[in-house]
């Protein structure tokens, strides 16, 4: 009986997860696959606002990528390690947050806002997220 209670938790996670993919709209399917051709098999979330999230690998790197519910692309971002990041925007944060702990850098392409890096710092209660341009500028 304890397995079949596992059984159950298990088909309904796969069967959650697979109705999730097939309610992602042909539009939004169609944009991604446009945007990323050669990635046909994303897996999908909607995020709090309602926009669908396609997650997948390209060359082993971890992607998201995230689109309106009508298609349009708004932006992918790319998990990075503090060693890649452009050499300003390690001396900004050196010298205005060089105490705070990053806990996430990631690589940022955005329909609005261009190309940017987000840099994660460890505070109490929510992290805070600082946006830098390429040349160390922030944008946030």
């Amino acid at each position: 009986m304890k397995h079949l209670k596992y059984i159950i938790i298990a088909v309904v996670i796969f069967s959650c997860q697979n109705t999730i993919k097939a309610q992602v709209p042909d539009v939004v399917q169609t944009a991604f696959e446009n945007k990323y051709p050669g990635e046909t098999d994303p897996d999908w979330e909607v995020d709090a606002h309602n926009n669908y999230e396609a997650h997948f690998k390209k060359k082993g790197e971890k992607y998201r990528a995230d689109f309106s519910p009508n298609g349009q692309w708004i932006e992918t971002e790319s998990s990075i390690k503090k060693d890649e990041l452009p050499k300003a925007i390690i001396t900004v944060i050196k010298n205005k947050f060089g105490s705070e702990e990053i806990t996430e850098i990631e690589f940022v392409q955005s329909a609005s806002k261009g190309t940017f890096y987000d840099v994660e710092f460890k505070q109490k209660g929510k992290n805070k997220d600082v946006e830098f341009r390429v040349n160390g500028d922030i944008i946030n």
